[in-house]
């Protein structure tokens, strides 16, 4: 299993968050894709839509299980990531990378406050 970046920000759902400015993107963390196995489908938000924080905003399947997305951030979805509609597996070769999933405009930068940094992330997996 990869490390744990620590630039971005993480859910205790294990979705992560790169900031840029008020933009976020987001996927789902090493030790998400790891636990799931082989990923064969992701259902994703559609551009446009206005999500909460912490909203379950979609699903991943699975050969093992469907799971549900879970979006750490709130705000206007400005993009999804597209090449994962043909390859859904691009999840588990580089969650951190060309697997992201989805990109928010915040609705409140300040909803950083309620995720978790690096370290604290570590804490919560090596406890699991």
């Amino acid at each position: 299993m990869a490390g744990v970046p620590a630039e971005l920000l993480y859910s205790k759902e294990h979705e992560w968050v790169a900031l840029e400015g008020d933009v976020a993107t987001v996927g789902i963390t090493d030790y998400a894709q790891s636990s799931l196995g082989d990923i064969v489908y992701v259902e994703l938000p559609r551009v446009g839509v206005t999500l909460a924080q912490f909203a379950n905003i979609g699903v991943i399947e699975s050969v093992k299980a469907v799971s549900d997305i879970f979006t750490p951030v709130g705000g206007e979805v400005i993009g999804i990531n597209d090449a994962i509609d043909g390859d859904p597996a691009l999840v588990n070769r580089e969650p951190y990378g060309v697997g992201w999933l989805f990109k928010v405009k915040l609705a409140d930068v300040g909803q950083r406050d309620e995720l978790m940094t690096a370290a604290q992330y570590e804490r919560l997996i090596s406890e699991a």
